[in-house]
């Protein structure tokens, strides 16, 4: 993932309704209505949100009948994870030289 399109998506989930949408979905997918009433906003706001987000590619939208059924994709979260993770490893790199000067330090005592 591009750091632009990481910016982007991180721009799209960074607002309180769409993250909330997504909290939902992750549990499993829902229509509109579902989200609606879980949400307790309107059906433009949330059918406003759930175009933002297919946008940007982070919900897919599958017809069952004459429902929509939104559920996550799971390709840009496993991206946003693996980058997470390299914060991860470097904290714990630096965590570990801390560590070793703590450890310095108690010797030279």
């Amino acid at each position: 993932m591009s750091t632009i399109t990481m910016q982007s998506t991180l721009f799209t989930i960074a607002e309180p309704n769409r993250f909330n949408i997504i909290e939902l979905l992750k549990k499993k997918p829902r229509s509109v209505n579902e989200l609606v009433k879980e949400l307790n906003i309107g059906q433009p706001q949330v059918s406003r949100h759930l175009r933002i987000l297919s946008e940007a590619g982070l919900v897919r939208v599958n017809r069952k009948a004459q429902q929509r059924i939104y559920s996550l994709e799971p390709k840009p979260f496993q991206e946003l994870d693996a980058w997470f993770d390299s914060f991860s490893q470097l904290w714990e790199e630096r965590l570990d030289q801390f560590e070793s000067y703590l450890s310095n330090l108690e010797r030279k005592e």
